[in-house]
């Protein structure tokens, strides 16, 4: 159903709160797969332009025309069987592919937001923001950055230079210290990041797709289409972990390996 009214009454705006962001920071730090953690801090850093950028959204043409047609993507995005049967290389084969191997689904991603418990309403905005987190995994096939713990990242600040989100920044370089901390090399891990910082600030918006019309897009043609650069830094700091026999799929083995 097509929600009708643009932000709910009944709906309260995040404050900035920085040191409860650090807080669930570290909490992501000490488990990696805690996903909940990302979305507490998203709310503790929330963004003044927001509001803003989803009123332009909803009320453009596409916005509206998406709002009306377009299925609740997780559901869509989780119906592999259609997805299945789209072109060999197209952007759905890519996405399906990953989601399997890394176990993943957009229902977890959804089940993982609503542990917060924070109430869910019938608007615009909430339409919008879901778009900002249902999106989350075809961004990694649409960049090149994997599911290492650079790769997530890059995409991060990818996703920061789309939006704006605040949150998406702090991960991004906290996280990119935290990989710098750990293991010691000369792979260009922040430089890694900008990149990808500046690739998304040059491309057009992922969240403002048709996502069929998108799944269904040779990959190499939507990467063409929507401006996303190459991730060469990363790929290079990838080759300066393996010069160096790191993994960087497997940090904590390779920091096992260089203890023993």
């Amino acid at each position: 159903m097509t929600p009708t009214i643009f932000s709910h009454p009944d709906r309260k705006m995040p404050t900035f709160r920085p040191l409860k962001a650090l807080s669930h920071f570290r909490k992501l730090i000490k488990d990696k797969e805690d996903t909940e953690q990302v979305f507490h801090i998203f709310e503790s850093l929330p963004r003044k332009g927001f509001m803003d950028d989803a009123r332009a959204f909803v009320e453009s043409d596409l916005g509206k025309r998406l709002m009306e047609s377009e299925p609740y993507l997780p559901d869509l995005l989780d119906d592999h069987a259609w997805i299945d049967a789209l072109p060999e290389g197209s952007v759905g084969h890519a996405y399906v592919t990953f989601m399997r191997r890394e176990g993943l689904s957009a229902a977890g991603l959804v089940a993982e937001s609503e542990k917060m418990g924070r109430p869910q309403y019938d608007d615009q905005v909430q339409w919008y923001s879901n778009r900002l987190r249902d999106t989350h995994d075809l961004f990694h096939i649409l960049t090149g950055y994997g599911r290492d713990a650079l790769g997530e990242q890059c995409v991060l600040g990818f996703t920061y230079g789309q939006t704006g989100n605040y949150g998406n920044f702090f991960i991004a370089y906290a996280g990119g210290y935290e990989v710098k901390r750990s293991i010691k090399s000369d792979a260009p891990v922040f430089g890694a990041i900008r990149q990808g910082q500046r690739n998304g600030k040059a491309a057009k918006a992922i969240i403002e797709q048709d996502i069929r019309a998108l799944l269904a897009e040779p990959l190499e043609a939507a990467r063409a289409r929507l401006g996303i650069a190459k991730p060469t830094l990363y790929e290079e700091a990838h080759r300066a972990y393996r010069s160096r026999g790191i993994d960087p799929y497997n940090f904590l083995a390779s920091q096992q390996a260089m203890a023993a």
